[in-house]
């Protein structure tokens, strides 16, 4: 007789015998070593970074900064200045806020942004012509002046030019460097003055251009773009 076909008396009455699948064990998985170790770096470098934040946000020091622009050549005033807390690297040059009445008076090297950070080398004593510097005022006609116009602090090249319609100049045109201190207010004719700083050795050759207007100007690009 097979399992099938097996009957038996349960309560006087006959009843088939049931058959059922073997239960099979699911076999427990297995941890491997290289994810367990992971997961504990991650959650250990996770764990310094915090800390790392925490401590970086906690060391921070005041600093001065500019409440308002400044533009290049102006005296800076005490409305022009404000204190900040900064977490910065030793490497990037500022001016400690309990000095801050001392850069007072103080001539703007360049032109200054709302909220940048002072650094020391942004303001001078010797006012826009300095010691070695000549101020030299420049006509511009309209072509010489950039779409954009000219701004305050920008530095440039007075690049030697020949007469409007005649061949270029042979060889590399001699140049000047120069930085803008003023400019005028365009007239009737839409002629501009620009005054432009640069070396007194420079002084009578920037000079000889502006009265001839054989030059061309280039602007260079931001110091902070170089």
């Amino acid at each position: 007789m097979t399992a099938t076909s097996e009957t038996t008396k349960r309560n006087g009455s006959p009843a088939r015998a049931e058959l059922r699948a073997p239960t099979i064990a699911t076999p427990r998985g297995r941890r491997r070593p290289a994810f367990v170790v992971a997961g504990i770096a991650m959650v250990v470098i996770g764990a310094l970074a915090a800390v790392w934040l925490v401590t970086s946000a906690g060391h921070r020091t005041d600093v001065v900064a500019m409440a308002r622009d400044v533009p290049y050549g102006e005296t800076i005033t005490a409305d022009d200045l404000t204190t900040t807390a900064v977490s910065v690297d030793a490497i990037v040059p500022t001016i400690p806020a309990g000095e801050a009445r001392a850069v007072i008076g103080h001539v703007a090297a360049r032109a200054l942004s709302e909220g940048s950070l002072l650094a020391r080398s942004d303001v001078t004593s010797e006012g826009v012509v300095g010691s070695g510097q000549v101020l030299v005022p420049v006509p511009l006609t309209v072509e010489r002046v950039p779409a954009g116009g000219l701004a305050v602090g920008e530095d440039v090249l007075v690049i030697d030019a020949p007469p409007q319609g005649a061949d270029p100049m042979p060889g590399t045109p001699q140049s000047f460097e120069a930085t803008v201190a003023r400019v005028g207010e365009p007239d009737i004719n839409g002629l501009v003055v620009a005054d432009l700083v640069a070396n007194a050795a420079d002084g009578p050759a920037l000079a000889a251009r502006a009265a001839t207007g054989r030059f061309a100007l280039v602007v260079l690009p931001a110091e902070g773009s170089k």
